[in-house]
């Protein structure tokens, strides 16, 4: 079920999501990404499986109390099964892309 939820959210991306993806596919970054990934049961963003690493775009809903609760358990969670999780805010996105894809690369080759 998750799998086809998975489907759609490709299907649907958010113009955040797109603006990411477009710079993240094809090894732009020197590395594989997934987008929309099966992750145990949660469905992430955009994941590099080979460094373990969780790249979330939150929108709007996400500042509220209960989501950034909830963000934070599955971040517990995704940690605890070995990835490491940065988050972006749609605005972060749009506001400086090249910081963002930065702040990606430091994250994927601070361990070599």
């Amino acid at each position: 079920m998750l799998k086809d939820f998975a489907k759609k959210n490709k299907q649907f991306q958010t113009e955040a999501e797109c603006l990411i993806w477009n710079n993240i596919r094809n090894n732009h970054l020197g590395i594989k990404f997934n987008r929309q990934y099966v992750i145990g049961d949660y469905i992430v963003d955009f994941v590099c499986l080979e460094k373990k690493l969780v790249i979330e775009v939150d929108g709007g809903y996400h500042s509220e109390y209960e989501q950034t609760e909830k963000d934070e358990h599955r971040t517990e969670r995704l940690e605890a099964m070995g990835f490491s999780v940065i988050r972006f805010t749609n605005e972060e996105l749009f506001a400086d892309i090249k910081s963002v894809l930065n702040s990606i690369k430091e994250q994927l080759y601070q361990y070599g």
